[in-house]
């Protein structure tokens, strides 16, 4: 299992960050892979987990299916079903892969599980190549 590349300041992945997730993200077995336990500071109501954060961390792990095939891309489409609310503290598992190559467009298949194997959220999404290789990822945005 390697770890995936991340940028310093990213909200979810950035470890300089000081408002971030700072979830690290790995690449085993064809697929991204990372954990998270839904934080109570991000509920929306009482008690369960914010459905914005859900379609975050769908975002990122999808992302990084594509940045562990070494390309740099940026978010086009992302359709997120909601299945079961996530109650604060859960611990979640955060699965994606690249499911369609179309040149420099990459389609993406993600999900949000919880420690008994409950889908809690899934996604696909699609993801434009921005740079022609990692090493091209620009080390700060405006």
């Amino acid at each position: 299992m390697e770890e995936i590349i991340k940028y310093s300041g990213c909200f979810v992945c950035g470890d300089e960050n000081p408002q971030g997730l700072r979830i690290p993200f790995f690449y085993d077995a064809g697929q991204a892979v990372a954990e998270y336990t839904a934080d109570t500071q991000f509920q929306g109501y009482r008690g369960i987990f914010h459905g914005g954060l859900v379609a975050t961390l769908l975002d990122e792990i999808m992302a990084k299916a594509v940045l562990a095939q070494k390309r740099y891309c940026m978010t086009v489409e992302m359709n997120v079903r909601f299945k079961k609310a996530i109650p604060v503290g859960t611990k979640l598992r955060l699965t994606a892969r690249v499911t369609a190559d179309r040149g420099r467009l990459l389609e993406t298949a993600g999900e949000l599980t919880g420690p008994d194997g409950t889908v809690h959220a899934t996604a696909t999404g699609k993801y434009m190549e921005a740079a022609s290789k990692v090493e091209n990822i620009p080390q700060s945005f405006p």
